[in-house]
């Protein structure tokens, strides 16, 4: 194939990871102090583990797009509760701005990567941290009671990630079909198994239930 036939040739043609990252920057503003303890639809997560979650996703899949296969890139995203430094509300805005910047080069989306301690195709990498972006996105707006929307193109590409295992294998440092248990689950407190959701539902609607959460969470609830 050569590099007109490539759709990844065309950086106009690549995923935005900019709208998901704008949206959580757009969040943090509202996450004062006294809501860091509170639940998330990540039952072991409260929102302090949620945002030094998103924090080590976005330097992971930073260096994953840079090809820079260091510590960040190495270790499982459930091997520990994530710790939330001091100084998250200068350094968060910043990593999600490095993340996106990272996977606007072409060559982000090519050739052979890491994430979570997975080796893995740019491509899917990419896809992944769109995904990841997303979900936790909204998981953050329903912990602290915020709307939240994102754009169908990237629901789309959530959907064909998180889509059944009959659906076509995926890896995701995330789990996912390949390293999953007998009992269909991923195995990851993250992304559980799916929960049901009507086929007329809102398209965020049915990609947050493929992401094992209910549309319909609301912290108490």
């Amino acid at each position: 194939m050569d590099a007109q036939e490539n759709p990844l040739s065309d950086a106009a043609a690549l995923p935005d990871l900019e709208p998901a990252t704008r949206r959580i920057a757009a969040l943090l503003g509202q996450v004062d102090d006294s809501r860091l303890d509170g639940p998330t639809p990540c039952p072991d997560y409260a929102v302090r583990e949620l945002l030094g979650h998103l924090a080590g996703l976005a330097t992971a899949f930073r260096d994953a797009a840079r090809k820079d296969l260091g510590a960040s890139t190495a270790v499982s995203p459930d091997a520990a509760l994530p710790v939330l430094d001091d100084d998250w509300r200068e350094v968060l805005p910043r990593r999600l701005q490095e993340v996106t910047a990272a996977w606007r080069s072409p060559d982000a989306w090519t050739g052979m990567t890491r994430a979570g301690g997975v080796e893995l195709p740019g491509e899917v990498a990419g896809a992944v941290a769109l995904n990841e972006l997303v979900v936790h996105g909204w998981d953050l707006a329903r912990s602290t009671g915020q709307p939240y929307a994102a754009g169908e193109a990237e629901l789309r590409s959530c959907e064909a990630l998180l889509a059944p295992a009959e659906d076509g294998p995926k890896d995701s440092p995330e789990g996912g079909p390949d390293d999953s248990p007998e009992d269909g689950s991923n195995g990851d407190s993250l992304f559980g198994p799916p929960v049901p959701v009507p086929d007329d539902a809102p398209l965020l609607d049915r990609v947050i239930g493929l992401a094992g959460r209910r549309p319909d969470w609301r912290p108490g609830g």
